[in-house]
């Protein structure tokens, strides 16, 4: 058994390898080469010798005198540079020099100096003998996570994701067509499969979409180059990154270069690896910059008295303004107090996002819950937010809040808190046992429905239904009354979250507080996001699981066309109108909720017309993904702060301290009207809490939270 080279050419057709026996066939197969550097891939067979017959007859011509051969050697040459496509079936390996395949499509030619060359015949594409050696499909695959589908943030971080796949795959790509709301690209081959079309969710986003995208390669070897066009200062930067964590210095300009080299395949100059190394320390270490730019957008407001002593603050994050767009229009507002050195009050206003979670817009530092107070903070609001009758604005009933906004928000509409209009319920008239008919006139969508739940109210406590319609006003807490648009937000239950938040963090110096708010929002934006990334169904989770079970509840629902959007839906006594085109249904759960209710599921069903299309934008995937498509950055270390000169010059000092009260401060809040905080009792025989004394269980006492008391003094 003999071992010997073999070269396989890429063609369309399996053929067998080419057997290459001694120098003479090297030569050959390297003559056929324009680029005489290139790498050739070989191969090594097994050749039994007894029955391969081109070495007998080379044996037999090795006895010429002349040295010179019978001419089946030099055919061989001469017939491997003439090869094309395979006219016949593979060969076995132990068969004879002559039954190989003849090749057609490359021509002997000579050049000037007399030496032979290779040219490509017409018609026929030239020979790459660098794809595979078995003959098998030569396509492979990129190796990225990227599917069709797939967001990123911005454009710019799409191109970086798909150099960093470049450099890792060792193939470039180029720009097929590209501008501020389309991306697409190919590889460098012109033949070659791969390749890839992003463009925005929507116009007005930032946010880029992988719309099509095929991640198999069928370009030949050739195409590789050291020169990376994808090798940029900036990929380079990011790959060499990890290893200037922790060290004082790291790897300089040449160490970049080496890295660029051995790790990534790619040669770069000493310019690159030397821009590539300071990005790098970008990363890690961040810029002075991006203390004030990492924020844009960003809205802060400072007031002083007249002795320049610090009165209100006010913080809006420019990526929680742009979000509001993909927000519904309500928001709601409230206060808190401060336990710090210099007291005050924390304002808050947030909004609601389609999954039913807060979404922080703006935060404010003011002495106390007074009218000036609340006329800054929302002269401040409005600015962000603007004034619209889409708005609804939901507080309590204090009273500067109430005034303040119809005096800042002439448009918005003014929303009173269903749960705190209770508490003065129970509190003032004590009468916990309506709060169930108050509740469903709160959540009543028909005012019929409303009418009954009142009527009961009235017979049973005439003076709270006198107090719920005069004093408080139906429109004011009543989601059927209501003149604007609350959806399903009838509390300020997403404020009272926030407040819980920060219950630990209210003690903290305002700078301090601000840090602690400014951390919890950007691990909330960054999580979101993350949620959002991997939704599959169209609408957020809490949606979704709202609307599933009203598929099952239309389900056998006589339905009947009235007009081409119009439908007449029935069920037993329960039955609804709708109209598919304005979104409306005569039970108004689908027009104050933008929700379809089973009334139109079914007449979407019975229409033919998705569901999903019914649905308010608000509670989408990709309004809730761009809601939290931006990041929320720290502003960093105090010694890079940038800060202006106007603003270094300007003197705010510390606002005078009250007469500080005799004993240890106060750090817990007198409860609210009609709030009642429930007493732990706890055991005087064993010291746990939840039980009494005489219904203690345990058989010797524990000692657990009580003093010892067989210990000497």
């Amino acid at each position: 058994m003999d071992l010997v080279l073999s070269y396989t050419p890429p063609l369309n057709k399996k053929c067998s390898p080419l057997v290459l026996k001694d120098d003479e066939d090297v030569a050959a197969l390297l003559a056929s080469r324009s680029d005489s550097t290139c790498k050739i891939p070989l191969g090594v067979i097994v050749e039994p010798t007894e029955v391969c017959a081109y070495e007998k007859s080379g044996q037999e011509s090795s006895d010429d005198t002349d040295g010179s051969h019978d001419g089946s050697h030099d055919g061989f040459r001469d017939n491997y540079l003439d090869v094309d496509y395979c006219d016949s079936e593979p060969t076995d390996v132990g068969s004879s020099r002559q039954t190989l395949p003849v090749f057609r499509n490359v021509e002997r030619t000579s050049n000037d100096n007399g030496a032979s060359a290779t040219q490509p015949a017409k018609g026929n594409p030239p020979v790459d003998p660098l794809l595979r050696l078995t003959g098998a499909d030569s396509t492979f695959s990129d190796g990225s996570d990227l599917h069709k589908g797939k967001y990123f943030n911005t454009k710019k971080d799409l191109k970086r994701k798909l150099s960093d796949i470049a450099m890792k795959g060792n193939f470039e790509f180029q720009t097929r067509k590209s501008n501020r709301s389309l991306w697409v690209i190919e590889c460098i081959d012109p033949n070659c499969s791969w390749r890839l079309h992003a463009s925005k969710i929507v116009p007005e986003s930032t946010k880029f979409v992988i719309r099509k995208y095929v991640g198999v390669h069928s370009c030949s070897l050739l195409n590789r180059n050291a020169n990376h066009r994808q090798a940029t200062y900036v990929v380079i930067g990011e790959q060499v990154a990890p290893q200037y964590v922790g060290v004082e210095k790291g790897p300089g300009p040449k160490g970049v270069q080496t890295f660029a080299r051995t790790e990534l395949g790619a040669q770069i100059s000493y310019y690159k690896a030397w821009r590539g190394r300071k990005h790098a320390h970008t990363l890690i270490r961040g810029s002075p910059e991006q203390s004030f730019h990492l924020n844009p957008g960003t809205v802060t407001r400072i007031k002083v008295d007249g002795e320049s002593r610090f009165k209100y603050l006010f913080l809006a994050f420019g990526v929680a303004i742009r979000g509001f767009r993909y927000m519904r229009k309500v928001v709601g507002i409230d206060g808190t107090f401060l336990k710090g050195q210099y007291r005050g009050v924390l304002l808050v206003a947030t909004a609601q996002d389609g999954n039913g979670q807060c979404y922080p817009l703006a935060w404010g530092i003011v002495d106390s819950e007074n009218e000036d107070a609340w006329t800054w903070f929302l002269t401040q609001l409005k600015e962000i937010i603007g004034d619209t009758d889409e708005l609804a604005l939901i507080s309590d009933r204090a009273p500067s809040i109430k005034k303040t906004i119809s005096t800042v928000f002439e448009k918005a509409h003014h929303g009173a808190c269903a749960w705190h209009v209770a508490q003065n319920i129970k509190n003032k008239f004590k009468c916990a046992d309506i709060m169930g008919s108050y509740w469903s006139a709160v959540n009543a969508y028909r005012c019929e429905d409303f009418a009954g739940y009142m009527i009961e109210i009235s017979n049973r406590y005439p003076r709270v239904a006198e107090y719920l319609e005069n004093e408080v006003g139906f429109e004011k807490w009543s989601r059927c009354h209501y003149p604007g648009l609350r959806y399903n937000i009838t509390t300020t239950n997403m404020v009272e979250s926030l407040n819980s938040m920060l219950v630990n963090a209210r003690d903290f110096p305002y700078v301090a507080l601000l840090d602690v708010i400014q951390e919890k929002i950007s691990k909330w934006w960054n999580d979101r996001r993350i949620v959002g990334m991997a939704l599959t169904t169209p609408l957020t989770p809490s949606r979704e699981s709202q609307l599933r079970p009203r598929f099952v509840q239309s389900n056998g629902r006589h339905t009947s066309q009235l007009n081409p959007v119009t439908y007449h839906v029935k069920e037993g006594e329960l039955e609804g109108v709708v109209d598919i085109f304005n979104k409306t249904c005569t039970c108004k759960e689908f027009d104050i909720d933008k929700l379809p209710c089973v009334h139109a599921v079914a007449a979407a069903h019975h229409a033919q017309v998705s569901v999903y299309s019914l649905v308010s934008p608000y509670y989408t995937k990709e309004y809730y993904v761009l809601a939290y498509g931006e990041t929320i950055y720290p502003v960093g270390s105090q010694s890079q702060w940038d800060v202006p000169n106007e603003v270094v010059a300007r003197i705010v000092l510390p606002q005078e301290v009250k007469d500080k009260k005799r004993g240890r401060p106060k750090t817990s809040r007198f409860p609210s009207v009609g709030e009642f905080r429930k007493r732990k009792n706890r055991c005087g025989k064993c010291g746990a809490y939840g039980h009494y004394k005489k219904k203690c269980n345990s058989q010797t006492g524990s000692t657990e939270g009580n003093p010892p008391t067989n210990v000497p003094v």
